[in-house]
């Protein structure tokens, strides 16, 4: 399966929409994208991870990566991941889970909360 990012603007946040599967050979596109962004001067990025189907250790490096990344500039990251029991699409958060690293992560059920000012992230 392909890998597929659509990139939208909602305000100050730069929104990536990606859809397929983020693995070794995809990972590195989703890593373009966030330094596109950052290097643009868009220093506040959501990925929207609602479509991705399969999630590999590349897939959690590059995440972890963009995080670091956007910390380094003062920028903020913002997962969207499928609520909890969703059966599309819920790969990435039990992935995340079982690493123990979706603590780490500012995750929203949607594009409007990710992208609202005062949104609440969803617990762990």
């Amino acid at each position: 399966m392909t890998l597929t990012v659509d990139e939208a603007e909602c305000g100050a946040w730069t929104v990536l929409h990606i859809r397929g599967e983020l693995d070794l050979v995809s990972s590195p596109v989703i890593r373009r994208h966030v330094h596109d962004a950052v290097a643009q001067g868009r220093h506040d990025v959501v990925l929207d991870l609602s479509d991705v189907l399969f999630c590999d250790s590349s897939g959690v490096g590059v995440l972890i990566a963009a995080r670091r990344l956007l910390h380094s500039c003062r920028g903020r990251l913002r997962l969207i991941l499928p609520a909890r029991g969703a059966v599309e699409g819920s790969h990435v958060n039990r992935v995340l889970s079982a690493l123990g690293v979706r603590r780490l992560f500012a995750v929203y059920a949607d594009v409007a909360s990710a992208t609202a000012e005062r949104a609440e992230p969803l617990s762990a």
